[in-house]
């Protein structure tokens, strides 16, 4: 019982938890302040989460902020081309399913690409295959190969940013061909 408590016992995650819990009250007193702590204490304890995987030996800081600042750019182009198709005359354009074959090898870099797939505008995550390290992917303008190809290397160009971030060089994967079935 008490090698359990220790394991799941976490300072840090009860700490910042008191003080959102603090910041949610909007003022400073003892009496929050303790509340804030048992909660954080109980949530930790009773509510523990798995530990996340560090797998990788280090975290490129430079590429993180290219990654960053590609991010908000991807946000801003891709949120104009969706409001463009939104507000455009004609007709939506044809969407597509793509299967997209991933070289990341860590599962937490897999799921935080992911993650930033689906926070993108003009497309979204359907389905990962952790095992074969493949993920399904929406495009929302899939009416050519040539924006059926634009999609997939903006996954592949995301997954080059994360590998160049958390992954080592040994632990860098195979490409693989992309499979891509249009659905309308």
């Amino acid at each position: 019982m008490i090698e359990g408590f220790k394991r799941r016992f976490r300072p840090l995650s009860v700490v910042v938890l008191a003080v959102i819990w603090v910041m949610l009250y909007g003022e400073i007193t003892s009496g929050n302040i303790l509340a804030g702590l048992g909660i954080g204490l109980a949530v930790t304890v009773l509510l523990p989460l798995p530990s996340v995987p560090m797998t990788w030996t280090r975290i490129n800081l430079w590429q993180l902020l290219r990654l960053a600042g590609a991010f908000a750019v991807d946000l801003v182009v891709s949120s104009a081309r969706v409001a463009w198709i939104a507000l455009r005359p004609s007709e939506p354009p044809r969407s597509a399913i793509v299967y997209v074959p991933m070289r990341v090898q860590d599962e937490f870099v897999f799921a935080l690409a992911a993650t930033i797939l689906n926070l993108t505008p003009g497309g979204a995550v359907c389905d990962l295959d952790v095992a074969n390290r493949r993920m399904v992917y929406h495009v929302l303008d899939g009416r050519s190969p040539d924006s059926i190809a634009a999609a997939t290397g903006s996954v592949r160009a995301l997954e080059k940013r994360l590998i160049a971030i958390f992954e080592t060089d040994t632990q860098r994967a195979h490409t693989h061909k992309e499979k891509v079935t249009p659905h309308g």
